[in-house]
């Protein structure tokens, strides 16, 4: 499983950033995606999950200012931030979920930083 992370970067409160997350190395539309990300001294948390069906989740924080999407085609996903807070910097790190019948087990990129701005 190979994931490579972008669009990370430096915005100000209140603006806009898209990750994008290229995927190799496995049978990208039949796993579960998602995005995690960890701020310094902070638990790394799920911020978005899409299925294979497209149905999404997302962490309450987030709700209404993020949307994850999926392209099989390309073996991609994203993540369009708007209206970003400085309690949304944190490392960003593309997700695959391999799926069994009674656990999960996740693989991470390496991550793409954002930064927000006050």
């Amino acid at each position: 499983v190979q994931l490579v992370e972008s669009g990370g970067g430096l915005v100000q409160s209140g603006g806009s950033l898209r990750l994008s997350c290229a995927a190799s190395g496995f049978t990208f539309n039949i796993y579960p995606m998602a995005w995690y990300r960890q701020a310094p001294a902070k638990e790394r948390e799920l911020v978005a999950r899409i299925e294979t069906t497209d149905m999404t989740t997302y962490v309450e924080s987030v709700k209404g200012r993020f949307t994850i999407s999926r392209d099989n085609t390309k073996e991609m996903i994203y993540l369009q931030m708007d209206s970003l807070k400085p309690e949304d910097a944190a490392i960003y790190y593309c997700t695959a979920i391999e799926h069994y019948s009674d656990y999960e087990r996740n693989y991470y990129g390496q991550g793409t930083q954002v930064t927000v701005s006050s």
